[in-house]
């Protein structure tokens, strides 16, 4: 477990400095098409850090209305603030805020930037469909994501890998509505290789970048199922929890590309129509589930 966890915060940091080093990479090959690769790297890096800071401060708030979750109080669901309450004790964790969405489809996701300033968010078809054990297996994974720092990892490498997007799209846009960069006119043949080489970087570097946040988030994912066992000693609780809410037929319409990942078992529906082209964002369940009772 705790192996898991150290290797968990290498993988973690690497996939933030790999990131980091394409998002420059696009800004070079940028800036030296169109003339000062410095300029290229330095719009690319102010891009990205007015995102991280946008993101840190006000992330978790866009994330819950784009949700239409509402804060709830214990008067309104006394049983599920008595289950959060007990898990943050036993996770030595903070009490985090409690949202509410009205979706009959069951589903949970936990967002924030520290512990301190955590929210688990919960539909209201979770609440109606599972059994206490049940809830109490969902809301330790999601506060076991809380105390591995897997809220705010995910919400920055979301918005770095956005990042990516957004400057290898501008790039793209630039060139094919333009009549070129003045690294092009200047030397002949060799722009045209460079302009080759950052069109190819431009086209690739997101599908990379997007391919490694989700291969580090499903092992997350894993890693946060064993601590959610390890809260609550009652490894069928979450097995039981994941194969209901899984097996749910209720679409969660306020789910998209942009936070599908955040959610206990991916919310989008193999037969929706936003299900094509998307790759998958969470382990598969039955190796989720049978990781879980093999503990």
């Amino acid at each position: 477990m705790y192996d898991e966890i150290a290797a968990n915060k290498r993988n973690s940091w690497i996939l933030i400095i790999t990131v980091a080093l394409i998002l420059v990479g696009i800004g070079f090959f940028a800036g030296e098409y169109w003339g000062s690769r410095y300029a290229g790297v330095a719009l690319a890096v102010v891009i990205a850090a007015v995102s991280a800071l946008a993101a840190y401060y006000g992330g978790a708030g866009m994330i819950l209305t784009i949700s239409r979750a509402k804060r709830i109080e214990k008067k309104d669901h006394p049983q599920l603030f008595n289950v959060v309450d007990e898990l943050a004790i036993a996770g030595g964790l903070p009490m985090p805020a409690i949202f509410i969405i009205d979706d009959s489809a069951p589903n949970a996701f936990a967002t924030g930037r520290d512990p301190e300033h955590a929210s688990v968010a919960i539909t209201t078809g979770l609440l109606d469909k599972l059994s206490r054990d049940e809830l109490q297996g969902v809301m330790a994974h999601e506060l076991s994501h809380v105390g591995n720092r897997d809220i705010l990892f995910s919400m920055m490498v979301g918005i770095m890998v956005g990042s990516i997007v957004m400057v290898s799209d501008f790039f793209l846009r630039s060139v094919f509505w333009s009549r070129g960069g003045r690294k092009r006119d200047q030397k002949g043949n060799a722009g045209a290789i460079m302009l080759v080489v950052a069109l190819l970087f431009a086209i690739f570097a997101p599908l990379f970048a997007k391919l490694l946040q989700l291969a580090v988030s499903r092992q997350r994912e894993y890693l946060a199922d064993a601590s959610a066992v390890k809260l609550t000693r009652y490894p069928e609780g979450l097995a039981s929890a994941l194969e209901k809410i899984a097996g749910d037929k209720e679409v969660l319409e306020v789910a998209n590309r942009a936070t599908q990942h955040l959610y206990i078992v991916n919310p989008i529906k193999p037969f929706e129509k936003r299900a094509k082209g998307l790759f998958s964002t969470h382990p598969p369940l039955e190796e989720r589930v049978s990781r879980i009772r093999e503990m």
